[in-house]
C-alpha cells in the first residue's frame, strides 16, 4: 500500500506580501494567489487525484476549490489542518512582534517547537492535531493520490515530523512558498518518503528573471 499525499500550501494573500503573522485570521487569497492556485490546478490535471482535502480556513479552501475545478471533485475540510494560532501576534508584522513582544520573540527563536505566544499554539500543539488528521486521510485512501491544502507552518511541521527532522528545525530547515507543492509517499504509517519539496515550477514558467519564484 502506498498513498501519495500532494501536500500544498495555500496561495498568496496580502499578508504574505506584508510579512504578517496570519495564523487564525481568516483572510482571502490575493489576485496573484488565485492565479497561482489556478496554475497549480492545471499542473495537477494530468494526475489521477482521488480526493482533495483542505484546512477549514478560507485561503486554503479557496486554493483547494481552484485545484478541484480541474478534477470535478468536491473539497473535504479538516479542522486539524488549520494554520498555527499565533495568538496576540496575529495581524502583526515580524518587525512589530519584535518591537512589542521582544521577550516572547526571543523565546520563539530559542525554542520554536514548544514556545506559545500569548493565547496561541506551539508547533508541538499543531503537530498533535495535524499529524493524526493527515494519517486519517492516508488510511482512507490506500493506493491513491490525494491533494491536501494547508498552511506554511502546518506543512513544515508535518513534513519535519514524517521525514524525521527535529521539530526545533522546522522553520530553519524547511521552506514553503505560497501555492507550493510537496509530495510524500506513505508506504505505511512508519515508512514515508519525501519526493518533492516546496516546488513552484507551475509559477516559475514564464516568470521574469527578477521574480521571487525563480531560483
Amino acid at each position: 500500500m502506498t498513498t501519495r499525499i500532494m501536500l500544498i500550501r495555500h496561495g498568496e494573500t496580502d499578508s504574505t506580501q506584508e510579512d504578517r503573522y496570519t495564523g487564525w485570521r481568516d483572510i482571502d487569497l490575493s489576485a496573484e494567489g488565485v492565479d497561482h492556485a489556478t496554475d497549480l490546478g492545471v499542473r495537477l490535471k494530468a494526475f489521477n487525484i482521488s480526493a482533495i482535502y483542505s484546512s477549514t480556513m478560507h485561503r486554503a479552501m479557496k486554493t483547494a476549490q481552484l485545484i478541484a475545478a480541474s478534477h470535478a471533485l468536491l473539497v473535504k475540510t479538516v479542522e486539524g489542518l488549520r494554520e498555527i494560532d499565533h495568538g496576540h501576534w496575529d495581524g502583526l508584522t515580524r518587525q512589530e512582534v519584535e518591537q512589542q513582544f521582544p521577550g516572547e520573540y526571543e523565546q520563539y527563536e530559542k525554542d520554536p517547537a514548544n514556545f506559545r505566544p500569548g493565547g496561541g499554539e506551539s508547533a508541538l500543539d499543531v503537530l498533535n492535531r495535524a499529524a493524526p488528521a493527515l494519517l486519517e486521510i492516508v488510511r482512507a485512501h490506500p493506493d491513491a493520490a490525494v491533494a491536501v491544502v494547508a498552511h506554511k507552518a502546518t506543512n513544515r511541521i508535518l513534513i519535519a515530523h514524517f521525514i524525521g527532522v527535529d521539530l526545533s528545525g522546522y522553520r530553519a530547515k524547511l521552506a514553503q512558498r505560497p501555492a507550493c507543492l510537496n509530495v510524500l509517499d506513505f508506504k505505511d504509517e512508519q515508512h514515508i518518503q519525501l519526493f518533492l519539496l516546496n516546488d513552484v515550477s507551475h509559477i516559475e514558467i514564464g516568470a521574469p528573471p527578477d521574480s521571487q519564484y525563480v531560483v
